[in-house]
């Protein structure tokens, strides 16, 4: 008798256990999303704007369509999903320079652009 019950219990804490990694599973497989907004404090113009994973050179389509940010101005990138607890997002500047930095994913993020800015124009 004491056996049975014994096993009732684990069975049914094993169950529970189950339970909570398949929700943590289905929850950490959730895509992020929030919103990038790319404020322009540079001399520079940005004329397009991409989002990759931060370790990879997998670029997506320009986000700025037909627009840019010119110097001074400022741009939101709205409804961002993302599979990843980060991503990299690369402004491309009027000279074809690569600006990028890192923002979380799943959050409202800001990323400022200066003179300071480092660029990478390649080996130009």
């Amino acid at each position: 008798m004491k056996n049975s019950r014994k096993n009732r219990h684990l069975n049914r804490l094993l169950v529970v256990c189950v339970a909570i990694l398949a929700v943590a599973a289905l929850v950490a497989a959730r895509p992020l999303s929030g919103s990038v907004t790319i404020v322009n404090n540079s001399n520079r113009e940005i004329r397009n704007v991409y989002f990759s994973h931060v370790n990879a050179d997998d670029w997506g389509a320009d986000q700025l369509a037909e627009s840019h940010i010119a110097a001074g101005q400022s741009h939101t990138i709205s409804n961002v999903t993302w599979d990843q607890q980060q991503l990299k997002v690369i402004g491309e500047d009027q000279d074809g320079c690569f600006l990028s930095t890192v923002v979380a994913s799943g959050t409202d993020s800001t990323w400022t652009i200066t003179n300071d800015t480092v660029a990478d124009c390649g080996s130009n």
